[in-house]
C-alpha cells in the first residue's frame, strides 16, 4: 500500500467508526434491552477510567524521550503504552472500542500484540529519522549556500552582492506634497 493512501484510509475509518458503533449500540440493545446496554457502556467507560489512571502518566513521558531518541522502549514501557491505549479505547463508548480495548488492556492478549507495537514503534522511529535527516541536509544546504540543480527558489538562497542605498537629496522646487521615490547609485 502507498503512503500516500494511508490518510485517506484513516479518516475513512475514523469516519465509519461511530456508524459502526452505533450499529452495534443499537444491536445489543435489542437483544439484552436498553437500559442493559447503558450499563454495559458506563461499565465499560467507568473500566478505561480505572486503567488509565492505573497506567499513569510517566509512560507518556517515557515514550516521548524513546521517540526522541531513537531508542527502543522497553518491554514495560510497551505494556505500559498499551495499557493507555487500551484504556483510552475503553472510555470512548462504544462496543467495537470496547473490545479493541480490552485487546490492549487485558494482561493475557498484552504479550501478543507487544511484538505488532514493537515493529510499528520501529516504523515511526525509522521514518521520524529519515525525515530529521533529510531536513538536517536541507538546511545544511541552505546554510552553505548550495543549491540543486534546478535552482533554489528560496529567498536569500542566491548570490550576495554588497551595496548600499544613497538617497539623494529634495529639490528645493518639489514641494513636500510630492513624494518622488529616492534614487539608487
Amino acid at each position: 500500500m502507498e503512503w500516500g493512501t494511508m490518510p485517506l484510509l484513516t479518516v475513512l475509518a475514523l469516519m465509519a467508526l461511530p456508524l459502526v458503533e452505533i450499529g452495534l449500540i443499537v444491536l445489543v440493545a435489542g437483544q439484552i434491552g436498553v437500559a442493559w446496554t447503558i450499563v454495559a457502556l458506563g461499565a465499560l467507560s467507568l473500566t478505561g477510567v480505572l486503567v488509565v489512571r492505573r497506567a499513569g502518566r510517566g509512560a507518556y513521558l517515557d515514550a516521548q524521550q524513546a521517540l526522541r531518541t531513537g531508542v527502543p522502549p522497553r518491554a514495560d514501557l510497551v505494556d505500559t503504552l498499551m495499557l493507555l491505549a487500551g484504556g483510552a479505547l475503553l472510555i470512548l463508548p462504544g462496543f467495537l472500542t470496547g473490545i479493541l480495548g480490552a485487546l490492549l488492556a487485558l494482561p493475557v492478549t498484552r504479550p501478543l500484540l507487544r511484538g505488532a507495537v514493537n515493529r510499528w514503534f520501529q516504523r515511526r522511529v525509522e521514518r521520524m529519522r529519515a525525515r530529521m535527516e533529510a531536513d538536517l541536509l536541507t538546511l545544511q544546504d541552505y546554510v552553505s549556500g548550495a543549491s540543486p540543480a534546478g535552482g533554489d527558489p528560496r529567498p536569500g538562497a542566491g548570490r550576495i552582492i554588497q551595496g548600499r542605498i544613497i538617497y539623494d537629496e529634495p529639490d528645493p522646487g518639489n514641494s513636500p506634497g510630492d513624494s518622488a521615490p529616492p534614487a539608487l547609485r
